[in-house]
């Protein structure tokens, strides 16, 4: 093709498209950092929090966790708790990692009908905590299919300040 004025407005309009195409998707989360990923390793609980409908943070609770290949948390609880109603609506995670006053991010949340990644806290959690391979408080197949747990998928969306501390009642810091 032969590039004239009558055809730069094509040939433009096509690289538009087409570096559109090429570019890779931007993602609604952010890599996790250094810092958390090396204190998600060794840690065996995170603190999560949640926001609620005032836009204030609700109490840190200290929960199990696993991390995904690509370090987002998984976490399995009721579907009836606090945390979950709140992940329902759309509540980012407020999360320390190994102590109220850990290294803190915050997250989007959602609760996850993936049965792979169901299977992932299945059967990550009896490898990763004694209690669950004794048989307590362990997540089953049969226990996601009645509805008696539900698994929550959080991805970093950014770090938090360092010495960032959990302060129920008070605004939660935007994602």
């Amino acid at each position: 093709m032969k590039i004239s004025a009558a055809n730069l407005p094509h040939l433009l309009a096509a690289a538009v498209l087409l570096a559109a195409f090429a570019a890779p998707a931007a993602t609604a989360t952010a890599a996790t950092s250094p810092r958390d990923a090396g204190a998600l390793a060794k840690s065996t609980y995170i603190y999560i929090a949640t926001v609620r409908k005032d836009g204030n943070q609700s109490r840190a609770v200290p929960v199990w966790f696993i991390t995904t290949g690509d370090n987002q948390v998984l976490i399995e609880t009721s579907p009836t708790s606090w945390k979950a109603k709140r992940i329902k609506r759309g509540s980012p995670a407020l999360i320390w990692i190994g102590s109220p006053t850990g290294p803190a991010f915050i997250g989007k949340a959602e609760i996850v009908e993936d049965k792979a990644l169901q299977d992932e806290v299945i059967a990550g959690y009896p490898k990763k905590y004694l209690l669950a391979r004794i048989g307590y408080a362990r997540p089953t197949r049969a226990k996601l299919d009645s509805g008696q747990i539900v698994v929550i998928r959080i991805s970093p969306t950014r770090d938090l300040p360092d010495g960032f501390q959990s302060a129920p009642g008070t605004p939660a810091p935007h994602p």
